[in-house]
């Protein structure tokens, strides 16, 4: 479907007829049905889509790059070093937590359609918040199998589900892990009440284990009522890039990826989903466990939360698990 029109599959739901595309998130306070990609950068692409109906992914031959011909931006050695400086810049007291990322390669056809690989993941990866976005006019074609709610609304309320601390089972899961999860829920809380009513901001289901293929995850709840004459340019200003992908203090943090980090991680990491204007509802998803094209290549990004308690080589170990599983699907046999 990826050589003919713009279209998107996300919330169950094949989004086609593209009507309009705008980079201003205002539009969302409009009218009709959006489809919505960030990058983590803060480039926002807003697709207006016509016809909307019910839809499993899409099921199309996939013939993807070899395990061996991915490549990432940072080897292990680079990685830990980076993980040992953030070590100490929290010593220094100059922050807290921080995400750091790396983003793996590995060519791909011109011709290959991301399709196919959509329903590889459906079926051996099947995820909350899965999406497939082909808008070729605008530069975003990507497919993702995204656990992590970002943002949902309905009417005024809002929430959020940060994830943070993975484990292969739950017993792996440490105090790191924990303190890891309460530090970016305690983020998320301070982000949703500059947009929120005072006193409505909650956190419920507060550290859950979600078991994902593969792996298990930490996950809190925040929700809020949004005030009056707060619209989805002053909410993507207060939450965006989500904290779980980002850290805290979320400035300084921004500062030590930009700094740390070799390569833009693109809509990795940013956020994904849709709108609906009319209802006033949308589900906004965290661009994690996200394939997207860049030229002639595949992407996929990686990453884990770095506190004191880091130790460089686990977070490494971590970033490989959370690769795993999805490089094994996405490989040219689509097994993994």
């Amino acid at each position: 479907m990826a050589s003919g029109a713009p279209y998107a599959h996300v919330g169950g739901r094949l989004a086609a007829g593209l009507v309009d595309v705008t980079d201003d998130p205002r539009a969302l306070d409009t009218h009709g049905f959006w489809v919505v990609v960030g990058t983590f950068e803060g480039r926002w692409t807003c697709a207006r889509f016509r016809d909307v109906i019910a839809s499993d992914a899409p099921q199309t031959a996939w013939a993807g790059p070899a395990r061996e011909a991915w490549t990432s931006s940072l080897d292990v050695d680079g990685y830990v070093t980076r993980v040992e400086e953030v070590r100490r810049l929290i010593a220094a007291g100059t922050v807290y937590q921080v995400n750091l990322c790396r983003v793996l390669r590995a060519p791909m056809h011109r011709a290959a359609s991301l399709d196919g690989l959509a329903g590889v993941l459906a079926a051996g990866n099947p995820a909350p918040f899965a999406a497939r976005v082909y808008l070729p006019d605008a530069d975003v074609d990507l497919v993702s199998a995204s656990p992590e709610l970002f943002l949902r609304r309905d009417g005024a309320r809002l929430a959020s589900a940060p994830i943070k601390g993975t484990g292969r089972v739950a017993a792996d899961l440490t105090g790191k892990d924990v303190a890891e999860n309460v530090m970016i829920v305690d983020l998320v809380r301070n982000d949703l009440s500059r947009v929120c009513r005072t006193g409505s901001v909650a956190v419920h289901d507060a550290l859950a284990v979600e078991t994902h293929p593969g792996l298990v995850q930490l996950v809190s709840t925040v929700t809020g009522d949004l005030a009056d004459g707060q619209g989805w340019a002053d909410v993507l200003r207060a939450t965006f890039p989500p904290g779980s992908v980002s850290g805290a203090p979320k400035s300084t943090a921004l500062t030590t990826i930009a700094h740390l980090e070799t390569t833009a991680r693109g809509p990795y990491c940013g956020a994904l989903g849709w709108v609906d204007a009319d209802a006033s509802r949308a589900e906004l998803a965290v661009g994690i466990r996200t394939f997207w094209r860049e030229g002639g290549s595949l992407c996929f990004g990686t990453g884990a939360g770095i506190t004191w308690g880091s130790d460089p080589q686990r977070e490494w170990r971590e970033t490989e698990l959370k690769a795993a599983h999805l490089l094994g699907l996405a490989s040219s046999d689509g097994r993994s």
